[in-house]
């Protein structure tokens, strides 16, 4: 799969991709980046320490969250996109649920789409996609109180294929399509650690899976521990992830993730 103008051997290779979060109140980092010259510090930093894409988010998707407008999003991610295209080689995610904001962020310089509803919560999001013909991850997510679970894995595969259908439908090539088994959203402690185990299973869809646990509440839980002492649950979760077929872990902790994935893969490769 090509992302922006680097190959990616998907089916062969596991990924670094970094999280840079310019809103003031992400759950793990909120504030500490959404300043111009820390976050191309931090892009660069993460650049070196593994990460092959950068994934920019401007609204805050934590439990609770407040949405923003698309206008104040824009605003929020496009300096971003552009400063770092100008200075850095490295493909660029745009983290957003909202089509016009992922328009705006294409046409200043993102390289991919990452849709934290798969598109079914803007129905032009597809579209936009299609009409760039860019690469797009799509993640599971769901209303449990509108649409309870009957069998998770089962439920997770099916609303997973809807998304590529609906892509599909409006134009997206089957091979631009990444998928997200939404560690963290619309699901429980134990049905976000079901899903974990059960990863695996995603593979029969056909595209490539993207695993995004950093830092989050499945980790915080299990452990008891605050979001700031979370690094070696994730990697945990990052390493039985790429064992599964995993292709790219989606990570704060860049330089951590990265050692511990190289380090598997040479114990595999003995």
């Amino acid at each position: 799969m090509k992302i922006g103008s680097k190959e990616f051997d998907l089916e062969n290779k596991i990924y670094i991709m970094g999280i840079l979060n310019v809103t003031p109140d992400s759950f793990s980092d909120g504030g500490q980046w959404n300043h111009m010259d820390r976050a191309l510090k931090h892009v660069e930093d993460m650049v070196n320490e593994g990460a092959s894409i950068i994934d920019i988010g401007g609204e805050s998707t934590k439990p609770g969250y407040t949405r923003i407008s698309d206008d104040e999003e824009v605003e929020r991610v496009v300096p971003f996109i552009e400063s770092i295209n100008s200075r850095i080689d490295v493909p660029i995610s745009i983290d957003t649920y909202k089509a016009a904001v992922a328009k705006e962020a294409v046409k200043a310089g993102a390289h991919m789409i990452n849709d934290i509803w798969g598109f079914k919560s803007d129905k032009n999001m597809a579209k936009v996609a299609a009409e760039f013909d860019i690469p797009c991850c799509i993640m599971h997510n769901r209303d449990r109180e509108k649409e309870p679970y009957t069998n998770l894995i089962l439920d997770v595969i099916s609303d997973l294929k809807e998304s590529i259908d609906i892509g599909m439908s409006a134009g997206v090539s089957r091979d631009k399509l990444i998928i997200d088994p939404g560690i963290g959203f619309g699901k429980s402690l134990e049905e976000n650690l079901k899903v974990m185990k059960n990863i695996g299973e995603l593979k029969s869809l056909g595209c490539p899976v993207l695993l995004g646990t950093s830092r989050k509440s499945m980790i915080g839980l299990t452990l008891d521990l605050p979001v700031d002492e979370r690094v070696e649950g994730t990697l945990a979760t990052s390493i039985y992830g790429a064992l599964n077929g995993c292709s790219i872990v989606r990570v704060h902790d860049v330089k951590e993730n990265y050692r511990a994935i190289k380090m598997m893969e040479a114990i595999l490769k003995a």
